[in-house]
């Protein structure tokens, strides 16, 4: 048993000590206890919330939900414009671009921003938090909590080991499709007058589909090419790829083919 134990701190001092240097001494970033704590309430949340709020009313939440999603689309605007613009003055490759660890300003900002990235990750648990709040149980499906709560461990170890390089594709991207998204939550928070002006929610789950395709393509492209970028987590991402394709198509399938023929 103690063996087991020194072996379980071994491979955790391993895990921490092994990151990037200048990220470590940023927030939840050093050792994978925090995320890991804030994962553990966010799925007692999913599991207990529904039952807390049973014989409850729904919450209202108009006013909280237009400025979150509005705000949202801030940070998310912010991020697209810090990644894009920080890419092109280092001339990255879309392609293949390793990560650089040196303090210089642009590898600090583009660090930075990764972070950002990460840290929004764990701000949008939220959305889930307002849908139990607004008994919106439907809503909190399996692809919708996997997705949420896989998310921050996958940027946490973005940010704790590769902070930038090939990162910065999956970041431009997705902050691109969460503008479109979190305008739509906006519209539609602000109430049934928008409704007819939201006939393109089918087109944003689309969107989100070629993004996942995206990033297939990219981190396989990588893959199977010599690049100095991090077998590993390539080999992750393209794996994570690969269940949100096959999640999200049942969801497209069954939320507008499927109706469709019937």
């Amino acid at each position: 048993m103690a063996s087991a134990w020194q072996s379980v701190l071994r491979v955790y001092q391993r895990t921490v000590d092994d990151g990037d240097k200048r990220t470590d001494p940023w927030p939840l970033v050093y050792s994978p206890v925090p995320v890991s704590l804030i994962f553990l309430v966010y799925l007692c949340v999913v599991r207990v919330g529904p039952r807390l709020m049973k014989h409850k009313q729904p919450v209202d939440l108009r006013v909280v939900l237009i400025i979150y999603n509005f705000a949202m689309v801030g940070l998310s605007a912010y991020m697209f414009y810090e990644f894009l613009v920080t890419a092109w003055l280092s001339s990255y490759s879309l392609l293949c671009q390793p990560v650089d660890y040196s303090s210089s300003p642009l590898a600090l900002r583009m660090a930075r921003v990764c972070w950002w990235f990460f840290f929004s990750k764990v701000v949008e648990l939220s959305d889930t938090v307002f849908f139990i709040l607004r008994k919106k149980n439907n809503q909190v499906t399996f692809l919708h909590v996997y997705h949420h709560g896989t998310m921050i461990f996958n940027w946490w170890a973005g940010v704790k080991y590769v902070a930038g390089g090939q990162s910065f594709f999956i970041g431009l991207v997705n902050t691109f499709v969460h503008i479109v998204m979190y305008s739509y939550y906006g519209l539609a928070a602000i109430g049934p007058d928008m409704q007819k002006y939201l006939w393109w929610k089918r087109y944003l789950t689309s969107l989100q589909l070629l993004q996942f395709l995206l990033f297939l393509l990219h981190t396989g492209y990588n893959l199977f090419t010599e690049c100095d970028f991090p077998d590993a987590m390539n080999t992750v991402v393209f794996g994570y790829c690969v269940t949100l394709i096959i999640l999200f198509s049942r969801f497209y399938y069954q939320s507008y083919l499927s109706k469709k023929q019937k």
